[in-house]
């Protein structure tokens, strides 16, 4: 069976381009800044909140 997680990059592998990296980056933050919002406007719904 094939591994499932891949290790480190070698040593004398090249960096993967700056802006696939960055792509990355952004997507992460997005999704965490929405799930924050969605539970956060889920915990003021069921306070009761406005």
């Amino acid at each position: 069976m094939p591994d499932i997680i891949e290790g480190p990059p070698e040593a004398d592998a090249p960096p993967r381009p700056l802006a696939r990296r960055l792509a990355w980056f952004i997507g992460l933050a997005l999704a965490g800044m929405a799930a924050t919002g969605a539970v956060a406007y889920s915990l003021r719904a069921l306070l009761g909140l406005e």
